[in-house]
C-alpha cells in the first residue's frame, strides 16, 4: 500500500534551517507530482510547493519563495523540502502528498512532521 513517511521536523531558532523528507513506497515514485502542505495551529491546510515528476517544473508559495527548495531524488524515492531563514511563522505542521492523476489533485498524505521556529 501506499506510504509517505515524513521525518526531520523539530524545534529551530528564527533563521534557521531544516530540512524535511518524505519517504515514499507502494506506488512508482517517479510518476507523480508531489507536494509540501502545511497547517499552523487555529489556521486551515496551506499549500506550500509542488514539483513535477522528474523536477523540472516547481512551484511555491509566495511567502516561502527564495527560502524554501523543494528536490526529489526518484532514485531513493524521496521527496525533500529544504527551509532556509526560518521564521515564526513557518512554524506548522508539515505534510507530503502525491498527487492522484498529476492534475493537481491529492490522493495519500504523509502523516505529519512538526516545525516549530522558536527563540
Amino acid at each position: 500500500q501506499v506510504q509517505l513517511v515524513e521525518s526531520g521536523g523539530g524545534l529551530v531558532q528564527p533563521g534557521g534551517s531544516l530540512r524535511l523528507s518524505c519517504a515514499a513506497s507502494g506506488f512508482t515514485f517517479s510518476s507523480y507530482w508531489m507536494y509540501w502542505f502545511r497547517q499552523a495551529p487555529g489556521k486551515g491546510l496551506e499549500w506550500v510547493s509542488g514539483i513535477s515528476t522528474q523536477g523540472t517544473n516547481i512551484y511555491y508559495l509566495d511567502s516561502v519563495k527564495g527560502r524554501f527548495t523543494i528536490s526529489r531524488d526518484n532514485a531513493k524515492n524521496t521527496l525533500y523540502l529544504q527551509m532556509n531563514s526560518l521564521k515564526s511563522e513557518d512554524s506548522a505542521v508539515y505534510y507530503c502528498a502525491k498527487d492522484r492523476d498529476n492534475h493537481g489533485e491529492y490522493d495519500y498524505w504523509g502523516q505529519e512532521t512538526q516545525v516549530t521556529v522558536s527563540s
